[in-house]
């Protein structure tokens, strides 16, 4: 009994064993043709803000032959600098056969991999397809030129200092619109509370949720101290940050503060580093100097501002002073201005 017993395991395990070995056989493996030709309807970009939202191109390519079992074909179009060898590229994950973007998107990619605005750049673009992580095909490589163009957009920071109001707001800049806002907001003393609007009127406004993040309709964001702040606003993220910032500032006999005190001028919020201020001026002497510090210093002529030069002479009257930095040192250090003033 106890034989009998044994055999009909030992038959049980081979059948199983048997069995086993039948399906191995039967299993299919699949045969993914590699990634297939890409095509461009044009390799010259014609990019320009008017025709942001045409179509810049469309790149096609075939349908990935696969033998065997059906497996998910993972296709990407890859784009990146010529001669960067697809080191860190965009890249846009495809569902279909063909993709066509705006000249609007293309300008922002092409501004996104570092390329300069009003410049003539090239881009390489290439299908990656990927059934497997260790069966990565490429395709052909096409080479597109194009000149980007400035595409910057805004939101605004209706304030206490302003008394509310979205219509007259300063505004904070992205220069490619990539939904990361900048600019520099002199607070002053007891209103130094602030929200943020996408237009110049209160039909979204967001504000403060804690933790340097916001939500639709928060609270008020509040500033500790008053004083120039560089305001950071990532709309991706929903964060938000405030860190000191330097200005631009006159000072001398001929100011309402005199030589102890500075009168600062404002930063225009628009990409092009411009500070200016209006303002009545008594007959004396001026200079203009950044940081409310004497490290840098402008003075010289009404007509002529140079680094460190000396008491610029005023007549009495109202005066626009504009100021435009042309250059930085690595640390941000303004090395190059251009000033106009004049008299009103």
């Amino acid at each position: 009994m106890k034989q009998f017993i044994f055999k009909s395991c030992l038959l049980g395990i081979l059948g199983l064993g048997l069995s086993s070995c039948e399906k191995s056989e039967n299993q299919v493996v699949s045969d993914v043709s590699p990634a297939g030709t890409l095509s461009s309807s044009t390799t010259v970009l014609n990019l320009s803000l008017e025709d942001g939202d045409k179509t810049a191109l469309s790149l096609t390519f075939p349908k990935a032959e696969i033998k065997g079992a059906i497996i998910p074909v993972e296709s990407t179009i890859q784009f990146d600098v010529k001669g960067n060898n697809f080191a860190n590229p965009v890249e846009f994950v495809q569902s279909s056969y063909s993709f066509s973007p705006t000249v609007n998107e293309v300008n922002a990619m092409m501004l996104k991999l570092g390329l300069k605005i009003g410049e003539a750049g090239q881009l390489e673009v290439r299908l990656k397809s990927a059934p497997a992580a260790n069966a990565v095909t490429y395709s052909n490589i096409i080479m597109l030129t194009g000149t980007p163009y400035k595409a910057s957009s805004w939101i605004y920071i209706p304030a206490a200092y302003q008394n509310w109001s979205p219509a007259t707001a300063d505004s904070l800049l992205s220069p490619i619109s990539n939904g990361v806002y900048e600019g520099i907001i002199n607070f002053p003393d007891t209103k130094l509370e602030f929200k943020i609007t996408p237009k110049k009127n209160w039909t979204t406004e967001y504000g403060d949720a804690g933790n340097n993040s916001f939500r639709l309709s928060g609270d008020n964001f509040s500033v500790l101290k008053p004083g120039a702040k560089k305001v950071t606003i990532d709309m991706n993220k929903m964060k938000w940050e405030l860190t000191e910032a330097k200005t631009w500032s006159l000072i001398g006999s001929s100011t309402a503060k005199g030589w102890e005190g500075d009168t600062d001028l404002k930063f225009i919020n628009d990409g092009t580093e411009t500070h200016t201020l209006t303002l009545d001026l008594l007959a004396g002497e001026i200079k203009i100097r950044y940081g409310h510090d004497w490290g840098v210093s402008l003075g010289g002529s009404v007509n002529d501002f140079v680094f460190n030069g000396g008491n610029v002479p005023i007549a009495a009257g109202n005066y626009t002073i504009t100021l435009n930095v042309t250059k930085t040192d690595d640390t941000g250090k303004p090395t190059a201005v251009k000033i106009t003033m004049v008299k009103n």
